[in-house]
């Protein structure tokens, strides 16, 4: 009998579930996401799961864990300060593929060297230039490499690491250990996002794996990846950018699971994000063109998943331009005012009440900020002017409103940085806390939400009239608008998994006029328009039973709630199999000659078929180390093979060939 547990830590809550033997689930629990300490909010949705099955720790025989930490992260602009080294690049290359949006300040420096698309030189790396960079950064939590055709020959890229590792001991991420595809600006990208993560993924693990056996749970811990696919802790800390969509991707292999559906489209609500994907033959698909997330297009492999800032905790901002008004939510996540209420009731009810009192509203009413205190060792390594680090010693320890820190508009972009490198959380109003004043949730302080909306309807539009009559008809605001929104990614996510070309993008098609008349009951004038998705909706999530539903009417399809869709993630956290994907390249640099291009550097054959051999061994002996390395069992190795020929004075020649080799099995049980 095997007994797994798995853990996901979203935005808001920390799932837990016990499944026997892959088939049942024995007890599920949720906790409050301890941002201070992640470690405190897995230990109580364990020892709740471990309280409700009766079962003692030593009982569980694998342990996995998903997480939207990542994915959160870079859709909020959050990570810590760390370096770029780009080798054999030009500096426009920077404002390729949003390269220098994603430094946002951050260190960097372009030298020489890099080499050509056949593995050759094309200069000598300055290694001089580096070195003197290098002795004038050192605020720095990590540094990311990027080489000019490093997949083609890492040279480079290692000589650059030997000479970092010799001088800083920060963790280096080379961009040809993460990817073997050409591209280099979007290599150097994913490379960045990586070295930003490291840090905050490597304590998330430390913190989980501590907890786990503080409370006597030995099982071997694993992690889900982007694909859906477990690796091992190990594996996760050296290579955080690969768990990005880590969550969406485990709630997908949980929603295949619950219900057993082929053919529809996933959708989970968590507290940051909203996260949709296509079910198609019982499979997600995997993206052809890398990750997305928010801004960021990533060579990391994941399902095809498209993530929306928009959640339960979603802030809520009033539009008050225009005669109606309105309101619009996320895309960033500010702690909701019920929730911060709990954990300081008088500061929030004094400040709200006081607030109220005044016949004028204010510009940070219903505002309030705290510090994320278990951040402070990393201080040193984000870079922060003087008015940041002065803000934030006086936000200090606890919650406090708003208006009371900022002292003048200048600052309001030092909160900015400040929540952008996870040092600061704000808290507002939230669609939780409208669900809370409409009575639809009751976890929460109802009061201090009932508080916080009164303030913000009270806001003036353009005609002059308030946003709402009072707390009960803007919460219903926000939840028409949380539907709205909802209803948009589904369009825009059904959009773009179309085969066929509107010439339209997927956002613009789904906001388009024709396809939301078509969705009101249809438009039957002298043209009949009618739209809606023509398969079900999957919703996983919290609170997906409370929206849902609407959102389903929306868009006129049929909604599945399955019994345990709030905890899927959980569930697909140890569902998944191991899968280990290598590849690499054979080129003919000239005739007769047959490069293979590996992590060690090129290998040159005469002979065709020896260079594949040889690259098919290596990448298999690659994926099958990495999958016993992540605990794999009842190991199976495909392979993928890629070879591109053509016509030459009637005679075929041999011009590229690409292999991808994938070693797959389920993890290995503990002895219970």
């Amino acid at each position: 009998m095997s007994l797994s547990l798995g853990v996901d830590t979203g935005g808001t809550y920390t799932d837990a579930v016990l499944i026997r033997d892959e088939r049942d689930v024995v007890a599920t629990a949720k906790a409050l996401t301890t941002r201070e300490d992640l470690a405190k909010g897995i230990g109580a949705a364990v020892e709740s799961v471990l309280q409700q099955a009766d079962v003692r720790p030593e009982e569980i025989t694998l342990a996995s864990l998903s997480t939207t930490l990542a994915t959160n992260a870079l859709v909020e602009g959050q990570g810590e300060r760390v370096g770029l080294i780009l080798i054999g690049f030009q500096e426009e290359d920077l404002h390729k593929h949003g390269l220098a949006e994603a430094l946002a300040g951050d260190p960097h420096v372009v030298v020489a060297g890099g080499h050509n698309h056949a593995g050759h030189a094309e200069k000598d790396l300055d290694e001089a230039a580096l070195c003197a960079w290098l002795e004038t950064v050192s605020d720095v939590s990590g540094f990311a490499i990027a080489g000019k055709f490093a997949t083609r020959n890492p040279a480079h890229e290692q000589r650059a690491a030997a000479l970092l590792a010799a001088r800083l001991n920060r963790p280096i991420s080379a961009s040809h250990q993460l990817s073997a595809k050409l591209n280099g600006p979007k290599r150097a990208l994913t490379a960045l996002l990586n070295a930003r993560l490291i840090g905050m993924i490597d304590r998330l693990i430390s913190r989980a794996d501590h907890r786990l056996r503080g409370l006597g749970i030995t099982a071997p811990l694993m992690v889900v990846r982007g694909d859906g696919a477990l690796i091992s802790a190990e594996l996760a800390r050296e290579k955080p950018i690969e768990t990005i969509l880590s969550g969406p991707a485990a709630s997908i292999v949980g929603a295949r699971w619950l219900t057993g559906a082929e053919e529809a489209l996933v959708s989970d609500i968590g507290g940051t994000t909203t996260d949709v994907a296509v079910l198609r033959n019982g499979q997600p698909a995997i993206d052809p063109q890398g990750a997305r997330v928010g801004a960021f297009r990533t060579m990391v492999e994941a399902v095809a998943m498209h993530t929306f800032g928009l959640g339960g905790d979603s802030e809520v901002q009033v539009q008050s331009s225009g005669l109606q008004g309105g309101v619009t939510l996320g895309p960033r996540r500010v702690l909701p005012v019920a929730l911060l209420a709990t954990e300081a009731p008088e500061v929030v009810h004094a400040a709200l009440e006081t607030q109220l009192r005044r016949a004028v509203p204010m510009q940070h009413d219903g505002r309030f900020v705290r510090a994320v205190t278990h951040l402070e060792p990393q201080v040193e390594f984000l870079g922060l002017t003087a008015r940041e680090a002065t803000l934030f010693d006086r936000i200090g320890a606890g919650v406090r409103p708003l208006g009371e820190v900022l002292k003048n508009q200048l600052e309001k972009k030092a909160l900015d940085r400040l929540v952008a490198r996870g040092l600061v959380q704000q808290g507002g109003v939230t669609p939780s806390d409208a669900s809370h004043v409409l009575g639809n949730a009751d976890f929460w302080d109802q009061e201090a939400a009932t508080l916080a909306l009164s303030l913000m309807a009270r806001n003036r539009i353009g005609s002059g009239q308030t946003l709402a009559a009072g707390p009960e008809a803007l919460a219903q605001m926000i939840v028409t608008q949380l539907t709205h929104q909802t209803s948009l990614a589904l369009l825009e996510t059904a959009f773009a998994e179309e085969d066929s070309d509107f010439g339209l993008s997927p956002a613009q098609l789904a906001r388009h006029v024709l396809t939301q008349r078509g969705l009101t009951d249809g438009h039957k004038g002298l043209v009949r328009i009618d739209s809606g998705l023509v398969g079900p909706v999957i919703g996983l999530g919290a609170s997906a039973r409370q929206y849902y539903p609407a959102v389903g009417a929306r868009v006129r399809c049929d909604t599945i709630l399955p019994v345990h869709g709030g905890v899927a993630n959980a569930i697909g956290a140890v569902v998944g199999r191991i899968t280990i994907r290598k590849s690499g390249t054979v080129t003919a640099p000239s005739e007769g000659k047959f490069r293979v291009h590996l992590d060690a550097g090129p290998e040159d054959y005469s002979d065709e078929n020896e260079a594949l051999i040889r690259l098919e061994t290596a990448l298999t002996q690659q994926a099958e180390e990495d999958a016993l390395r992540s605990g794999a069992e009842g190991i199976r190795v495909t392979v993928h093979k890629d070879i591109r020929r053509a016509q030459a004075e009637a005679r075929e020649v041999f011009v590229e060939a690409s292999f991808t080799v994938e070693a797959s099995g389920r993890p290995r049980i503990a002895e219970a």
